[in-house]
């Protein structure tokens, strides 16, 4: 048995690995808004600092979604080539308040 244990700690930990917040290169995701400049004020400073709250928010609040939401989510918020932080939160946040949503009120939402 004290053989096993080496096997056992290391499949734990990539268990723990794959079910962390991904990480994405808040640089790399700001450079293309910065670059716009659409929004007054929306420079790469303010990017990048709504993204590493986002990633705060995501490491205290991960464990709070399920792991399809979560999959799910990560794979949305990777589909650019600059992902986000902000968008995997929002997704997260929306798929949690639709999983939330009474029975009753998700009926016929894809029928006309």
């Amino acid at each position: 048995m004290p053989a096993f244990l080496p096997v056992i700690l290391t499949a734990s930990h990539v268990v723990m690995a794959a079910d962390a917040v991904p990480k994405f290169n808040v640089e790399r995701t700001c450079r293309p808004a910065a670059a716009a400049g659409i929004l007054p004020g929306r420079d790469m400073s303010s990017c990048q600092h709504d993204e590493n709250d986002a990633r705060a928010r995501l490491d205290q609040e991960w464990t709070h979604y399920s792991a399809i939401q979560r999959r799910q989510c990560a794979g949305f918020a990777s589909l650019d080539k600059a992902p986000s932080y902000v968008e995997l939160l929002t997704c997260l946040e929306m798929a949690k308040q639709v999983q939330d949503l009474p029975e009753d009120s998700k009926k016929g939402t894809g029928e006309r």
